[in-house]
This record gives structure tokens, C-alpha cells and sequence, in this order.
């Protein structure tokens, strides 16, 4: 039998191949010397060592911290490549990913497009067809902007007629992109550019001749990965001219930290800001009537107190949904006429279920709530009453459901963590959804199953949890387990599915993620509950659903893994260091491990607004109560760790990781091993080519494999 089949069978029997020893000691692990320096911060009359504060310089231009991270990848991935199981898991890994993926559908200009990948392309390819039986042709292929597929489509902007699109690319996962135009049905590529754009797509003006965009100043140069993004700015684009030449529409240089989103409204009359400050959904709304001489924008929404996302619009008559007097969400109307508080209309009011998002599409909303972080989908007519609700074959996630007003379909795709996508039209005059595509993925997803409980956190909240396993599971304390999790900032975890958490179940292991506080499952009071002063309770949660899945004979701490990325990162950061003898390994990603500096970098300075900020007394000692790099301690026994990041993450820099590494590095005194890992031209993940996100699935489940004993030991 050949080596992949056999391990194919034993992965299917829940077993991996033994292994020499279950870990590599640390103190046979010869990690890489970090200078120790006598950097020490006041904080209101605290003093604060920080004595890898030299870590935090660009690896670009430092030659201390290149060859740190240099050295620091050797011992890593020697130790990575000693693990016998590697490149078996990384073979599965690869076998499970090589299946076609469609988005969603969308209509834009009369014309339907989609996202494909063939299965192993490093990114995915846009088609465009004339009507759903039309053949597709591609308009856009990233897998040709580079050789190592580390250049990536950022964002789309399509101009109402169909004649143009613009579209942003970004290089080696950051978060910068430069903006360029194609003629579509030529396939010309225009000379028009616009750099330094972060977090914002154009707005195209109904006469196809030009957009509003927002950028920031560009950085001084060499700091384009750590300066402080301020003073965004709007200006207005026309095709062919130079950027130079742009006009600037709006700023704020009394208030630098201003953001500003844009839109452009279906009859073209109306230019929509909305106005925002950091990472709450709590926005400040203006417009401008481009039909009007008069270009200054009008106040709508004149405070940051709650969200008012724009919907649509009616001639004078606009649909927001807000968090005002509901913190579930609910759909209004304000009436540009009338358009004091008192005069606004209640469409669609507050219910049991967490409001997510809306669409006009058919002079109808397709609302999309949460029910126990499930999909749950609405129909309502304009005016308000229920029409029907969208069914769903199994507890999943459902994404999509956009479209002009005029439109009598959309389109969604559902999934859950054992059903791959599927696509489907839905037909928004008959209520009935018609599949398109079906996933095809080489695995048996009867062999599993899903669930979801509940249980109490240390201050007796009642929390949910996802489950997957393998039918038939033994409850006898001794599955490998994947605790993973991310509460914050408003953030939602649905089953999604996913081929690298297929492969830990197909390797006997048990997925768990628990909902916790801090995300938006039930609303801004379940997400409010976990930020700022509260943000501990985020941590409880999580150590409470190890203590369940401990209690329940699931797993024992040696057999447990906690995962999560950014915000997830910080999640096991902290917990690790609160609690290191309930873990048996860890996997932080791209974290926030800094809690006192995070907001003097890049887009750090958003953050405040689940954070707080050192600067503030109260919330500098919550910071630091549980900041993961403060709060690691000498001559502790810590779980094995792999810290992994990037150099190109301009959005939590990478000297977070850094730091973090290094300290928890001097401060282990077990045996367990505690490494990092830093994956280069890649940022935050966003764009991560495929064959890096193979590779860093398989090193990630190849070190738990070897340090939960997986197989026996």
C-alpha cells in the first residue's frame, strides 16, 4: 500500500501515524538569542517594562530585526520539518482544496459576474456572462499580475451602465491598493490610477465620466507599513486625467481620525457619506445632491451615537438600519423633506432575532438576521408587512442576497462546517431558490456531525457553542479538540465551511467554537458586553468553554488547542497567560499582543473603540491587566506555542508577534516548545495565496499533531 493511501485510512479511522516523542523539549530547542533592553514607560504613574521595544522597528529597514526573524524562521522551520506527519497532512490538505469555487453571482449593467477558482489557483478569477446560460469569459485574472500569487484583487466598483470597471490590487497581503480602470467590453486598460486607498471602494457617478474615492495622504516614505493612517480625504476622479488633477470633494482636518465611506445612489441623484471613526458601527451621515450647485454636503445623522447603515432610496425617501432604540437592529425612514428624529418611519421593527444586514432588491428587504448565530432570512415588503421567510436545508451560513432595486432575483450562497457552498438564484417574485452549484469535495460528509449547546460562563451567562466531530464520538476525555473563537468587534461566527477544519475532523479531531461576547451574535449589547472594561469577559467565555468541554469528557488540557487570528490572536494570548495549564497547545495569529501601544501603528488607532486606550487611566489598567505580552511570567510552564504572522501585515504589524515571542521565549521554563513563525510577503490574510494557505494550515496541524500527542502519545 502506498504511503498517502495508508495514512488516507488511518485518517479516516480518526489515527495518525506514531511518532518518535510527543514533543521536542525546550530545552533542547535552541532558540535564537533576543537583546533585552531597559525601555521603561510611565503610564499615569505606572511604570511599564517594555524590553522588546526595539522588535517593533520595520523588518524592512532594520538589520537587528531581519536577522531576528531570520534566525527565528530557522529554528521554526527546522522544527516544523522534523514532524514526520507534515507532509502527509499537507498532501491531504492539497487533495481537499483542489475542488472548483463559485461565489455569488452578481448583476451589474445588465450583466451577470462571478468569482471561480479551479481549485488550486493562488487566487480567484472573475468571469462575466450576458445571462446565466451564456458561456462565462474571464475579465480578470489575478494569477497573472504575479509569479508567487502574492498580488491580489482588493475591490470592485462597477459604473452604473456596465461600461467600466475599477478595480484595486494590493501587494503581499497589505492593506494599501492602487485603483485602475477597464473598459469592459474592450478589455482596454485605461491609464488612469489612484494610489494609497485603504478601507473604501469608488463610487462611480451615474454618467460613467468619473467617481468619488477617499485615500489617505500618502506616508513618508519607507513608513507606509507603520505610520498612522489620518486625514482621509474625498475626491472626485474624472476618466482621463491624472490623480494629480483629482478635486477634492470633503475634509476634515479638525478631525484627522475621520473616515469617510461613499455612495452614489441607484438613480444617480444623491452622493451618500457615511462618516466613521474607529471600528463601532456608530456613524455620522451626510449627503450631497449632485444635481444641486451647491457641493457642500448636508448633515443627515450630526453624531457618532449609533449605526445608520444606508439601505436605498426611494427619490427623497432613504432606508437606513440602525441600532437606535434596538440593539437587534431594526430598518427605518427619513424623508429628506421632513428630516427631523420625530418624523422618522419605522419599517421593519426590532425582533428576537440579531438584525445583520438589508438589501432593496424588488422594492422589497431582504433582511438577514442571526438566530443563535445561525442564518435566518426575511422577506418584507417596503412598506413594512412580512412576505415569507427563506428556508434553509440544515443549520449553516447564508451570504449574499444583493441586488439593485429593480431586480426581481438574487443570489446566495449557503454552507455549513460539513456542507461545502452551494449556489443558488432566488426568485424574489415566487420566494422559490434555485440551485446553480454544488461544491464537489472529496470527503464523506455523513461521517459527521454538527451541533450547537450552550453553557454558562463564569458570570453565569449563557453562551453557545458550535460543535464537529466524528459520529459516534467517545466521550472518554481523551479527542484531540480545536477551541476556536474571536469576541470582538461586532463580529459574528457562523458554521461556515472551511478544507483546513475539514482535515482536523477527518483526523479525529473535535472543532468547538463558542460565540463569544464581544461579537455581534446578539446584537450591540452582547457586543458592548465585551470591549473596553468588559473585555474580560471575552476571556471567561473561552476559558468557561474549555472548562465544559473538560467537564463533559470531550478532552482533558493536554489534548486541548486554542486558536484564533487578530482579535482571535489577543484571545489566546490572553488566555494562554491567565490559565497555560488548561492548554495543551496554542496557535495565536497575526494577534494584538501589545495592549498599550496597538494604536500609535497603521490602523491601531480604530481599535480604541473596543479596546480603549492606555492613555485613558481606567482603561490603561484593564489594558494592562490582561495585555499577552505584559502579562508572561518567568519560569512558567506555558503550552507549546506557535505564534505565526506576517512581515507585509500593515494592519496589527507584526512587531505584536515579535514581541510576544521573544518574551514568552525567555519567560518558558517547561519543555513544551514555543516558536514563531513569519511568513513573508503575506500581511493580515486577506488575498494569502492558496499555496500559503496550504502550507501554514499544514505546519499549524502538523505542531498540534505533534504536541497533543495525537496517534497515541
Amino acid at each position: 500500500m502506498e504511503l498517502l493511501e495508508m495514512c488516507r485510512h488511518l485518517m479516516v479511522a480518526g489515527v495518525m501515524l506514531a511518532m518518535a516523542n510527543q514533543y521536542v523539549a525546550a530545552d533542547e530547542i535552541q532558540y535564537p538569542q533576543s537583546e533585552r533592553v531597559d525601555q521603561r514607560d510611565e503610564y499615569h504613574g505606572t511604570t511599564v517594562l517594555d524590553p522588546y521595544r526595539w522588535l517593533e522597528n520595520d523588518v524592512r529597514k532594520s538589520e537587528p530585526v531581519a536577522a531576528w526573524v531570520k534566525a527565528e524562521n530557522e529554528v521554526t522551520f527546522a522544527y516544523l520539518e522534523s514532524i514526520r506527519q507534515r507532509e502527509v497532512i499537507e498532501k491531504r490538505l492539497t487533495e481537499l482544496w483542489d475542488y472548483e469555487r463559485y461565489s455569488s453571482p452578481f448583476k451589474r449593467g445588465g450583466r451577470y459576474y462571478f468569482f471561480k477558482n479551479d481549485g488550486l489557483q493562488n487566487q480567484s478569477v472573475l468571469y462575466v456572462q450576458n445571462s446565466l446560460d451564456d458561456e462565462p469569459h474571464v475579465i480578470l485574472d489575478p494569477n497573472k499580475w504575479s509569479e508567487d500569487g502574492t498580488v491580489a484583487l482588493k475591490g470592485l466598483a462597477f459604473s452604473d451602465g456596465g461600461k467600466y470597471i475599477a478595480y484595486g490590487v494590493s501587494s503581499a497581503g497589505s492593506d494599501w491598493s492602487t485603483w485602475s480602470v477597464l473598459e469592459i467590453d474592450t478589455g482596454h486598460l485605461r491609464a488612469d490610477e489612484i494610489q494609497w486607498i485603504k478601507f473604501g471602494s469608488p463610487a462611480w457617478t451615474k454618467d460613467e465620466q468619473g467617481f468619488f474615492y477617499s485615500r489617505f495622504k500618502p506616508p513618508e516614505e519607507g513608513a507606509e507599513f507603520q505610520s498612522v493612517n489620518l486625514d482621509q480625504t474625498v475626491y472626485f476622479h474624472r476618466l482621463g486625467e491624472p490623480q494629480e488633477a483629482d478635486e477634492i470633494v470633503h475634509r476634515r482636518p479638525d478631525h484627522p481620525d475621520w473616515g469617510f465611506g461613499l455612495e452614489v445612489t441607484e438613480d444617480g441623484r444623491y452622493l451618500i457619506f457615511t462618516v466613521w471613526k474607529g471600528t463601532d458601527n456608530k456613524y455620522r451621515v451626510m449627503y450631497r445632491d449632485l444635481e444641486s450647485a451647491d457641493h457642500q454636503p448636508i448633515d443627515l445623522i450630526d453624531h457618532f451615537e449609533n449605526e445608520y447603515s444606508f439601505i436605498g432610496n426611494v427619490d427623497m425617501l432613504f432606508y437606513f438600519q440602525t441600532d437606535l432604540n434596538a440593539p437587534k437592529g431594526r430598518v427605518i425612514a427619513i424623508d429628506l423633506n421632513q428630516p427631523a428624529a420625530d418624523d422618522w418611519q419605522e419599517i421593519i421593527p426590532e425582533i428576537t432575532e440579531t438584525l445583520r444586514s438589508v438589501s432593496l432588491v424588488n422594492d422589497s428587504f431582504v433582511a438577514s438576521y442571526l438566530q443563535d448565530a445561525k442564518s435566518y432570512v426575511k422577506i418584507y415588503s417596503r412598506e413594512g408587512p412580512l412576505i415569507r421567510t427563506v428556508e434553509f436545508p440544515t443549520i449553516g451560513s447564508a451570504h449574499g442576497f444583493g441586488g439593485k432595486r429593480n431586480d426581481n432575483e438574487t443570489f446566495y450562497s449557503f454552507s455549513s462546517f460539513t456542507t461545502p457552498p452551494s449556489i443558488y438564484r432566488y426568485d424574489l417574485t415566487t420566494g422559490e431558490s434555485q440551485l446553480r452549484y454544488q461544491a464537489k469535495v472529496a470527503f464523506e460528509p455523513e461521517d459527521y456531525e454538527v451541533g450547537q449547546i450552550f453553557y454558562e460562563s463564569q458570570d453565569g451567562t449563557r453562551v453557545p457553542m458550535f460543535l464537529a466531530h466524528r459520529k459516534n464520538l467517545q466521550l472518554d476525555g481523551s479527542n484531540p479538540t480545536l477551541l476556536s473563537g474571536y469576541g470582538g468587534f461586532g463580529v459574528s461566527l457562523t458554521p461556515l465551511f472551511s478544507v483546513t477544519r475539514l482535515a482536523w475532523l477527518e483526523m479525529g479531531g473535535v472543532l468547538a467554537i463558542p460565540n463569544l461576547r464581544g461579537g455581534g451574535e446578539y446584537g450591540e449589547n452582547w457586543h458592548q458586553g465585551g470591549t473596553k472594561l468588559n473585555k474580560q469577559n471575552v476571556f471567561d467565555d473561552f476559558i468557561a468553554a474549555a472548562e465544559w468541554l473538560i467537564a463533559k469528557n470531550y478532552t482533558r488540557p493536554d489534548k486541548l488547542a486554542i486558536q484564533g487570528g487578530s482579535n482571535g490572536g489577543l484571545l489566546v494570548g490572553a488566555c494562554m497567560t491567565q490559565r497555560p495549564e488548561l492548554f495543551g497547545a496554542c496557535l495565536p495569529a497575526v494577534g494584538v499582543m501589545d495592549m498599550l501601544r496597538f494604536h500609535k501603528f497603521t490602523s491601531g488607532r480604530y481599535w480604541v473603540d473596543d479596546y480603549g486606550s492606555s492613555e485613558d487611566p481606567e482603561e490603561f489598567q484593564a489594558l494592562l491587566a490582561y495585555s499577552p505580552y505584559h502579562n508572561l511570567k518567568p519560569a512558567t510552564n506555558y503550552p507549546a506555542t506557535l505564534v505565526t504572522t506576517a512581515d507585509t501585515d500593515d494592519r496589527v504589524v507584526p512587531g505584536h508577534s515579535f514581541k510576544f515571542a521573544a518574551a514568552l521565549q525567555y519567560a518558558q521554563s517547561g519543555p513544551a516548545p514555543v516558536l514563531i513563525r513569519i511568513e513573508t510577503k503575506a500581511g493580515h490574510g486577506a488575498g494569502t495565496p492558496t499555496s500559503k494557505r496550504i502550507e501554514e494550515a499544514a505546519d499549524a496541524w502538523a505542531f498540534l499533531v505533534k504536541n497533543l500527542g495525537m496517534g497515541g502519545h
